[in-house]
């Protein structure tokens, strides 16, 4: 397992009204990648940005923009987004009609594929291309909207994945999107999590608090990551195994 654990802001939660000054701050707090929503109102129940607004935060960005496809049709919008400045792209499988298809054109346009798992995606669907796959993104919330609470199912699903990344012996990453805060992130990195995904969380706290917010979410995942191994996280292997 990677050493790091990076934060990722989901800007579905920042001023749009300010939206290069938000990348800048949250970066200058300690964020180690802008989580970068899309939503078409057709695969999920809302409506957010596309490349363009992409394109127009890059300037702002020091570190890598990671794109989370909530669309269908996925293919189309991969070289656009590659162009506007993701560093990685990750999307759903439902959404796609040939999925390592869709892995293989994110990586050729220069961007680290990730596939997205929602609550009910079993994980028959990392069978055969997890060792295609730069990153794992588990929802920990059905996707379409900030703000919600997190499911708590997601944390033996996190452990599953990161018993299935850790046999490949790849540096995969394990994101977690949806509800996390400093009172779950702990339990999130202790069932194997090393990116999180925090939306409300951080922008929630407000201008001037970014770097406090951060802070509180890393040090409680750090917390968890340290605390691995103990018995809760082994009697659930073995339900799952």
């Amino acid at each position: 397992m990677t050493s790091s654990l990076r934060i990722a802001p989901s800007l579905l939660s920042a001023n749009f009204a300010r939206l290069g000054e938000e990348v800048e701050a949250v970066i200058d707090a300690g964020a180690d990648l802008i989580h970068f929503d899309v939503m078409d109102n057709h695969y999920v129940p809302n409506l957010t940005v596309g490349p363009l607004v992409c394109e127009a935060i890059r300037p702002h960005s020091r570190v890598p923009i990671d794109v989370h496809l909530m669309v269908r049709p996925v293919d189309a919008l991969v070289p656009m987004f590659a162009q506007a400045g993701a560093g990685l792209i990750s999307f759903h499988p439902e959404a796609s009609e040939h999925v390592h298809r869709t892995i293989q054109l994110i990586r050729s346009h220069g961007c680290k594929p990730g596939l997205v798992l929602n609550p009910a995606t079993p994980l028959s669907v990392l069978d055969h291309v997890l060792d295609d796959l730069d990153l794992v993104l588990v929802m920990s919330v059905n996707p379409g909207f900030g703000g919600q609470a997190f499911i708590e199912s997601a944390l033996p699903k996190i452990e599953a994945i990161r018993r299935r990344i850790d046999a490949t012996g790849r540096d995969i990453w394990l994101e977690v999107d949806g509800g996390v805060k400093p009172g779950n992130a702990a339990r999130i990195a202790a069932a194997g999590a090393d990116t999180l995904v925090a939306g409300s969380a951080v922008f929630g706290a407000g201008p001037g608090q970014y770097r406090q917010a951060i802070d509180a979410v890393r040090q409680a995942a750090l917390q968890g990551r340290a605390s691995r191994g103990t018995s809760t996280v082994r009697q659930t292997e073995e339900v799952t195994a």
